[in-house]
């Protein structure tokens, strides 16, 4: 089993109940107001952690009450911390409008996140230079992911990224990238294709491959998710029926989880079952990290769906 490097966001989630979602210059009315550390990457680490592989954080959170309290949720879930550096000012923030029906809407402030720089990934070359793979996402600088990207690739390390917020990659990283995970909205920004259903992720995929990726994963929500892998190999998995309550972090427990099992040795369809399986268990619970299951769970889970 390798160990799985994580490079990227360190938030403290700032997460309201909304009825609905506020129109344009309108006010509404929220509850239950709570802070959960999340960000990106450390929800990402937690879920490989609790999936079961060895991880590794390397992120910046900053010198206010909330980046002991961030380091600390990481390190109680198994999470190596020793690389997460502390900057000056505050920590990541995000804040989250989470309706009735479960959906999110999420507002950044990168905070500490955006001081992560080149350098600081090259300091910390002995962290992932031997690592099974590294996961990256896109809450830190761009340049400071394109250098992992392109040192890692160089290398001979795993890239799992998840261009989220999503933006149009430049043609040059593609290569660069073991296996790219990006749901309907960011494979179509990322691709230029409308993907709405199992057909249209299917040809951003093979997109995706076209432009040198090895193997391309577009998740559909409760349609479930596409996989196709550069040697045509593909696979299609059925999304879990689970009565939603919160979905942030699902998509970050399934890229975890997939990593996970695939630091396992567990094949692709194997691991994205397994992945389904963590992140339908996240959306029925509240927060980010909080809502995370274990891999024990997670089998538990499996096994109860048959």
């Amino acid at each position: 089993m390798g160990k799985i490097v994580v490079i990227g966001s360190i938030n403290m989630d700032v997460v309201s109940h909304v009825e609905r979602h506020p129109l344009p210059g309108e006010t509404i009315h929220g509850s239950n107001t709570g802070n959960f550390p999340g960000g990106k990457g450390a929800n990402q680490a937690v879920a490989a952690s609790r999936s079961g592989a060895e991880v590794a954080m390397l992120g910046a959170v900053g010198e206010d009450a909330f980046g002991q309290s961030l380091i600390a949720s990481l390190r109680d879930s198994g999470v190596d911390v020793a690389p997460v550096l502390r900057k000056e000012g505050t920590s990541g923030l995000a804040f989250i409008a989470v309706s009735r029906e479960g959906e999110n809407t999420i507002i950044l402030s990168a905070g500490a996140n955006g001081q992560l720089l080149r350098e600081d990934i090259a300091a910390a070359r002995p962290v992932w230079a031997d690592a099974y793979a590294i996961l990256l996402q896109n809450e830190i600088p761009w340049e400071t992911t394109r250098f992992v990207m392109e040192q890692a690739a160089s290398a001979g390390v795993k890239v799992y990224a998840n261009p989220a917020p999503a933006l149009r990659l430049p043609g040059d990283v593609f290569p660069w990238i073991d296996t790219i995970i990006v749901n309907e909205t960011e494979a179509g920004i990322v691709t230029g294709l409308a993907v709405t259903d199992s057909g249209s992720a299917a040809a951003a995929a093979a997109e995706l491959i076209r432009r040198g990726v090895r193997a391309a994963i577009v998740t559909l929500g409760e349609k479930g998710c596409y996989y196709r892998a550069a040697d045509g190999k593909e696979a299609t998995v059925a999304a879990f029926r689970v009565e939603p309550k919160d979905t942030t972090a699902a998509g970050d427990t399934f890229i975890g989880a997939f990593a996970a099992e695939q630091s396992r040795g567990g094949g692709a369809e194997e691991s994205l079952r397994f992945a389904a399986a963590a992140s339908a268990i996240a959306v029925t619970r509240e927060g980010a990290q909080t809502s995370i299951p274990t891999r024990e769970e997670t089998l538990a889970f499996l096994r109860e769906r048959g």
